[in-house]
């Protein structure tokens, strides 16, 4: 069943799921990077779902968007959108997959933590199965041959430097 689920007829499947996640995330990205996204509303917004008797944001989460996300509002304004665009763009050419997927699932995290919903419960589980897939996630795509190519310089480099330092 493994070999079925990580083969190159699911790799189909994978590639698919990964090309509508990757056109979700370049969509957002997009609208933001050319919309004037500004964070500071959403913060407020999500520190104010940090009160009440059954609170959305946990009081840690809330402590850390005051502390650190809140003064540093002009990163994250720069981070998110074009954070949100090249995630999209690795996921639907396949370059960079799995550290992209793992972004992916990082800001979908955050956006859950500060009590926002909407799609994110649905990209975040589909960031996690094609996590699961592995390299049958990319097997259509950019890192089938840049992965091999890359540990291959990797490990001659590597080779290289253990033979100079025994010589």
């Amino acid at each position: 069943m493994r070999t079925f689920l990580k083969g190159p007829k699911m790799a189909v499947i994978w590639t698919v799921l990964r090309i509508w996640l990757g056109i979700q995330w370049i969509e957002a990205g997009f609208h933001k990077i050319t919309g004037g996204f500004d964070a500071g509303g959403f913060l407020q917004g999500a520190l104010a779902k940090a009160g009440g008797e059954h609170p959305a944001v946990a009081g840690w989460y809330a402590t850390f968007l005051e502390g650190f996300a809140l003064p540093n509002v002009e990163i994250i304004n720069v981070l998110i959108p074009w954070g949100e665009f090249l995630v999209g763009l690795g996921l639907i050419v396949g370059a960079a997959t799995i550290p992209a997927l793992l972004a992916a699932g990082f800001m979908n995290l955050n956006f859950l933590l500060a009590g926002t919903v909407s799609t994110n419960p649905v990209l975040y589980t589909v960031t996690v199965i094609l996590l699961f897939a592995g390299a049958a996630t990319y097997y259509y795509g950019v890192d089938r041959f840049a992965v091999p190519y890359l540990t291959k310089r990797f490990n001659e480099k590597k080779a290289t430097k253990t033979a100079a330092n025994v010589a």
